[in-house]
């Protein structure tokens, strides 16, 4: 007991002769010499140790607990870490538990926390050249990620954030009473980062790691909370079954003595305590008074589906086909190509392609663009950037009558047909559609005419009469046809358009 170990370290002391006079007083102070144990016991020289306090060697009670719902392998052997195989694209819930005891970090009741998850290397040869390896990794696969959250699938994270410089690690908000599953996919895979010798190499591993801060006073989420880790490879689709499958049948195929070396395979992987990433934390706020890219939420973020007006593949408004101007060109600097993407409606990618010259963008081929883009975007993406235009369905040439036409004096009068030293000067009319309201339209751009003042368009007809120019008509046209056109003042405002 406590008191014998105090009594021996008394007498150890040298000071067993003060004892008896310690009882004597005491018991004078009880009155007629009567005292109790307890009172023995309550000298400073006999006081207990509290044993509310935990033993030092008593492991620390982390407030959270992420468990990511993916087997472990059983081919790892004891005392060392797990290892987890992971398919590639695929959607793996987290479990973001609060693991708190009754008073720990009281200052985060009823307040939301912030963790980003990350796919970081395990190897430390790789950490050390990780820059260079992501940079390498981001050339060969333009506009994908490392890391993804699968929002739809997720539960209970608010505020989902995403850095296109930052294409290994996303960030939330959560709240640590209710329940959290953040759903990730990786999609890189652990061979793409082994050099490539005579095939069939080892792939390296990779860790999941979530690092989770709690609000100071200023509102940012800086102040550190908890970390962990585990340890995981990826592989291409259907291969961390394959993977597991095999390590299960060479486990089979050992003795019970060579099993008891081996950690059994457990459903789920709990992450264990680490150290933070070092990456502070401030890279993932969005106040910086600086241009550098920085988080964006989920709603606006570069893989979220654009809005209908972002990526509607409605037609230009300029009445002819792409001419060779609107081309981008491979000596396009990253300004001029930013300004053609928005100029051609596709300022939803332009955070995507914020580093992409025109020689850059014009390297991906169409399923590059696809995949990055959609398939809508992606499409209109590439025949932009081909310069792939709308093969009109009809082509009709309109010039106007004399009196308003534009006229080219000839210096040699004397040629003809035309008397008077004037050519009449025809627009192509490209029709997109076989409609009249499209051959309004079109007639509107092409001669500077307001649209809202056009109320009819006609077609003069044998012996003078006029014909209202209808979409089966159109449909009728020959492909090149030629039109004169003149304009009657219609008896409310506006004018009616004859073609002849």
């Amino acid at each position: 007991m406590a008191w014998v170990l105090k009594m021996d370290e008394v007498i150890e002391s040298g000071l067993v002769h003060d004892f008896d006079a310690s009882l004597s007083g005491i018991g004078q102070e009880l009155g007629a010499g009567a005292y109790s144990m307890s009172d023995v016991l309550a000298l400073p020289i006999f006081k207990q140790e509290d044993s509310s306090l935990p033993p030092e060697n008593e492991p620390k009670h982390p407030p959270f607990q992420y468990v990511m719902c993916a087997a472990t392998s059983p081919a790892v052997k004891l005392h060392d870490e797990t290892l987890t195989y992971l398919n590639q694209g695929q959607s793996y819930e987290i479990r973001m538990l609060d693991n708190r005891k009754a008073g720990d970090i009281p200052e985060i009741n009823g307040k939301l926390v912030k963790s980003i998850i990350r796919v970081v290397f395990h190897d430390r040869r790789l950490q050390y050249t990780e820059h260079q390896q992501l940079e390498g990794w981001k050339w060969n696969r333009p506009g994908d990620r490392l890391l993804d959250l699968d929002i739809p699938m997720s539960v209970g994270v608010i505020d989902i954030k995403t850095n296109p410089s930052q294409l290994n690690a996303v960030e939330f908000l959560w709240d640590p009473t209710k329940c959290t599953s953040a759903f990730i996919q990786v999609h890189c895979i652990s061979t793409e980062f082994t050099p490539r010798k005579h095939g069939g190499e080892k792939g390296v591993p990779f860790r999941i790691q979530v690092d989770t801060f709690k609000q100071t006073e200023n509102g940012e989420y800086t102040d550190h909370l908890h970390s962990a880790s585990c340890q995981i490879k990826v592989f291409k689709p259907k291969g961390a079954d394959r993977k597991q499958k095999t390590d299960r049948e060479k486990m089979e195929k050992r003795t019970a003595h060579e099993k008891e070396k081996y950690q059994p395979s457990y459903d789920t992987t709990i992450l264990t305590e680490c150290s933070p990433w070092p990456d502070t934390p401030t890279t993932f706020v969005n106040n910086s008074p600086t241009p550098a890219p920085t988080f964006t939420s989920a709603q606006h973020s570069t893989y979220s589906v654009p809005d209908s007006n972002s990526s509607s593949p409605n037609h230009q408004g300029d009445g002819t086909s792409q001419g060779s101007g609107d081309q981008l060109h491979p000596s396009a600097t990253i300004q001029e190509t930013q300004q053609w993407l928005l100029k051609h409606r596709f300022s939803t990618y332009t955070r995507l392609f914020s580093n992409f010259s025109g020689a850059d963008l014009l390297k991906l081929t169409r399923e590059d663009l696809v995949q990055i883009c959609g398939p809508a975007d992606g499409i209109r993406l590439y025949n932009a950037l081909k310069s792939r235009s709308v093969r009109p369905r009809l082509t009709i040439y309109v010039c106007q009558e004399p009196s308003r036409s534009i006229q080219l004096e000839r210096q040699d009068t004397g040629n003809g047909d035309n008397s008077n030293g004037a050519i009449y000067v025809y627009h192509a009319i490209y029709l997109e559609e076989m409609a009249a309201s499209e051959v309004t339209r079109k007639l509107a751009l092409a001669f500077n005419i307001p649209l809202h003042q056009i109320n009819q368009v006609y077609r003069q007809g044998p012996t003078g009469i006029h014909i209202l120019v209808s979409d089966q008509m159109v449909q009728n046209f020959q492909d090149e046809s030629c039109f004169l056109f003149t304009t009657i003042k219609a008896e409310n405002e506006g004018f009616h358009i004859i073609l002849k």
